[in-house]
């Protein structure tokens, strides 16, 4: 089960930008999630964790449930990610440059060390 807050929000017609809703969602949803971890069902969680503390807990709540948590982190350069989020036009009022710059100096990306407290990915061989 994949959990992404935008999605629900734009769905029942919360502003995305409404930071208490948005929290009331996520924490739903990650009640949501832990049952379904308690039951050995996976989930993907696609929130936007720029912190280290908030990807802690998520570990360690997962762990607690019982489940193997992975840490998938993406990067792109910031002309990729400002080009993606003017294609999808999901914002209002729409996103600016300066908005990606100011949230990418927020950003606390995942170091080795922190990298290192996840499981391994699976990998598949697909031939």
């Amino acid at each position: 089960m994949r959990f992404c807050p935008d999605e629900w929000m734009r769905e029942i017609g919360i502003d995305l930008y409404d930071s208490e809703r948005r929290d009331r969602v996520e924490r739903f949803q990650w009640t949501q999630a832990k049952r379904l971890l308690a039951l050995g069902q996976s989930v993907l969680i696609e929130w936007g964790t720029w912190g280290r503390s908030e990807r802690d807990r998520l570990r360690e709540e997962g762990r607690a449930a019982g489940a193997r948590v992975e840490l998938h982190y993406l990067t792109a350069p910031l002309d990729v990610l400002f080009d993606r989020i003017q294609r999808r036009a999901m914002e209002n009022p729409p996103i600016t440059r300066d908005d990606i710059e100011r949230w990418a100096r927020c950003m606390q990306p995942p170091d080795a060390e922190e990298m290192s407290l996840f499981d391994r990915a699976n990998t598949f061989d697909q031939s």
